[in-house]
């Protein structure tokens, strides 16, 4: 349990890091690490619950990019501001060190298995961001079109 709280904590940490890299200094940088830790929570307890990576980093993803897609409206301010910040935990760093150090070291089987890895882990992560996005479009279409009502 102890080592799960040291992952949130720091995926947490990371994430207010690229939050004041991209000039986030106000009560957007509070969202952000409440966002970023809770979505490491989604996918901590995907795959503590027996499911693959692939389910977990895209449960994640997906919840994280709801979340944005909420907060930016919320606080008038670009998605992407929100968005990429959040999502700094569930980016899969030691499989990509791994596999450019198999690249490097001329271990090309060892390369091929874990650039397939990541390429899953990538996926799952642009899946959930694509559905967040299309299914925000679509309720904006929804709200305009059938409503009548303007833009949010």
């Amino acid at each position: 349990m102890t080592f799960y709280a040291i992952q949130t904590v720091m995926g947490i940490l990371g994430s207010i890091g690229f939050a004041i890299l991209f000039g986030v200094f106000d009560r957007k940088l509070l969202w952000i690490s409440l966002g970023s830790g809770a979505g490491w929570g989604v996918y901590l307890l995907c795959t503590a619950n027996g499911h693959s990576m692939f389910v977990g980093l895209f449960a994640a993803s997906l919840f994280v990019a709801v979340l944005s897609e909420i907060l930016a409206r919320v606080l008038k301010t670009p998605v992407i501001l929100m968005l990429v910040p959040m999502l700094i935990p569930e980016i899969p760093g030691g499989d990509l060190y791994y596999t450019m150090s198999y690249l490097v070291q001329g271990k090309y089987m060892e390369f091929g298995n874990s650039s397939k890895q990541v390429l899953m882990e990538a996926g799952a992560i642009a899946l959930g961001i694509i559905l967040a996005s299309y299914g925000a479009r679509f309720i904006r279409n929804i709200r305009t079109y059938v409503l009548g009502h303007g833009p949010w």
